[in-house]
């Protein structure tokens, strides 16, 4: 509040909906996967290794000089909660069942099939690679946007031309700068510490040009780090709209 008090002489702010009060409505669903089976037993054995590795670096170095292994330790459980393939361990090898990934084929297919035009999110561009495999298999047609996509105009023509349905993103290179309306569905495959970077991203459709509702699906691995990022970003969310509102 006494932020709030200091910076408020000095900021004019008009959010999305004072400046275009047309736009259509935007829900949004938090879709929660478990874990089961081999994948959910690779993820709690890498967290009890992951914990004391860090716990070691930290009374070893201190937090300060531990950064790396903390962040190489959330990066591994994050990367079990989106597909085990993705994890560079001997222990992941053998597990080929991702949760997450089978429930996005059981929402997929029905949104297509429902006439819905869907982005797809992920900041793992091997994530990307995976699913790509997999809705080729199933004989859904989409563009795909990474950072290695020299010609960006090509399948965002496509896509909001209306030629293919689904557009895979990558978070990071695609999450601005792109007018995609065509989209009335998007899916955060897995969750971003910033919220403001996954908002920035859903705005590639609900935007000014959009004339439908917006769904928008975060697909979080329950009982896992994923919780704990989601639950980071409401905090973020919350010092944002006391230090930036009008209260």
């Amino acid at each position: 509040r006494r932020l709030a008090q200091r910076i408020r002489p000095f900021m004019l702010r008009r959010t999305k909906q004072e400046v275009v009060s047309e736009l259509p409505p935007k829900t949004e669903i938090v879709r929660g996967v478990e874990l089961e089976g081999a994948q959910r037993d690779l993820y709690e054995s890498i967290r009890l290794a992951m914990q004391e590795r860090v716990r070691r670096a930290v009374a070893n170095q201190g937090l300060a000089r531990s950064q790396i292994v903390v962040l190489d330790a959330l990066l591994k459980l994050r990367q079990v909660c989106c597909d085990p393939r993705l994890v560079k361990l001997d222990s992941a090898i053998e597990v080929r069942r991702s949760a997450k990934l089978e429930m996005l084929m059981e929402l997929l297919p029905e949104m297509i099939e429902e006439g819905r035009r869907v982005l797809l999110f992920s900041q793992f561009t091997g994530m990307l690679k995976l699913i790509e495999n997999i809705v080729r298999e199933a004989g859904v047609d989409y563009v795909k946007l990474t950072g290695r996509t020299r010609d960006r105009a090509t399948p965002v023509e496509r896509f909001q031309g209306g030629e293919v349905p689904l557009f895979l993103v990558s978070l990071k290179a695609g999450g601005v700068g792109l007018n995609l309306t065509a989209a009335d569905t998007v899916i955060h495959y897995d969750p971003w510490w910033n919220p403001a970077v996954e908002d920035q991203a859903t705005d590639r459709a609900h935007r000014i040009g959009q004339e439908r509702p917006v769904f928008v699906y975060r697909m979080v691995a329950e009982n896992t780090v994923e919780e704990r990022i989601l639950a980071l970003q409401q905090t973020k969310r919350s010092v944002s709209e006391t230090a930036l509102g009008e209260s």
